[in-house]
């Protein structure tokens, strides 16, 4: 056994760390790491601060990745990816977490922010015996969907349809709806189009599987995006949103239920979202596990 650990390279490692998340997938309600499709939306997502994704923490044995500590969008906030063999490194992430991952609260004040699953006992032990202490402030979830088979039809309420990406994509258009479905005040800015254009270059986007809710009058009123990874037989969900104006008719159900309908025919089993809401839960997604955060202020 050889480990080291090195900073994060995008142009070398976002496939390997992307094989390693696929490698290390454990059927379940204790899977532990990020899918592939989260890691890839990161990537791609217009709000990633590229600048500081040399901080990420690369972890491998001879070679190999495993162990990935990265943060989604911007320093602070830490996940930790590790292979089921190898826990014993979470306390040396921890440290690395400390040193490389550090972000800033809006009043100055520097820390680090660990997402813990809450059935990972061993590594809550780590982090307080690190000093950190569980927080109430953030917190994520995993739920998930059994795919049925058949997949009941998908109707909409009379005045609206079902299309997708694949049959009309409209930048301007699916811009404005995420921008409104996620309670932004106001018009869209203009560069939202072209972010649009750099999340849909991710590798593994599907325009088929990104669902739009149209209105007869061409509005687009909801959105889901939905990732199928045929590897594992699994969907997951991410974005969804709905329209203000058009909200409270079904249509972000529908959306939804759409696309894991979409990707139970290319061969899913299970659909995940990170959400536990009564949206999700009223369409049949069953909580999985919390995954809560664990903070410890840096001293400047």
């Amino acid at each position: 056994m050889s480990i080291n650990v090195r900073s994060y390279d995008r142009e070398k490692d976002y496939e390997r760390v992307g094989r390693f998340l696929t490698d290390t997938y454990r059927p379940g309600k204790q899977h532990a790491n990020w899918f592939l499709s989260r890691w890839e939306y990161m990537h791609f997502h217009p709000m990633l601060d590229n600048a500081v994704l040399p901080c990420i923490g690369i972890w491998e044995d001879n070679g190999t990745i495993i162990g990935v500590a990265n943060f989604e969008h911007s320093l602070g906030l830490t996940y930790f990816q590790v292979h089921p063999k190898y826990s014993f490194l979470k306390p040396d992430m921890l440290t690395y977490a400390e040193k490389h991952l550090i972000g800033t609260k809006e009043d100055g004040t520097k820390y680090i922010g660990a997402l813990i699953n809450d059935f990972d006992t061993e590594f809550e032990t780590a982090a307080k015996q690190y000093d950190f202490h569980e927080s109430s402030e953030y917190s994520e979830c995993m739920s998930e969907f059994v795919i049925p088979v058949p997949f009941p039809e998908i109707s909409v309420p009379d005045g609206f349809r079902i299309i997708s990406l694949a049959d009309k994509d409209d930048l301007y258009k699916t811009n404005r709806l995420i921008y409104r479905g996620f309670n932004h005040p106001g018009e869209p800015p203009k560069t939202g189009p072209e972010e649009r254009r750099l999340m849909q270059s991710a590798p593994n986007f599907n325009k088929y599987l990104n669902i739009i809710i149209q209105a007869d009058n061409g509005d687009y009123c909801s959105y889901a995006g939905l990732w199928y990874e045929p590897e594992l037989n699994i969907a997951y969900v991410e974005p969804v949103c709905t329209d203000p104006d058009y909200r409270l008719r079904g249509l972000g159900t529908a959306a939804v239920l759409e696309g894991i309908r979409r990707c139970g025919e290319l061969g899913a089993s299970l659909a995940f979202v990170g959400n536990e809401i009564p949206f999700y839960i009223s369409m049949g997604f069953k909580k999985l596990y919390n995954i809560n955060l664990w903070t410890k202020e840096i001293p400047a």
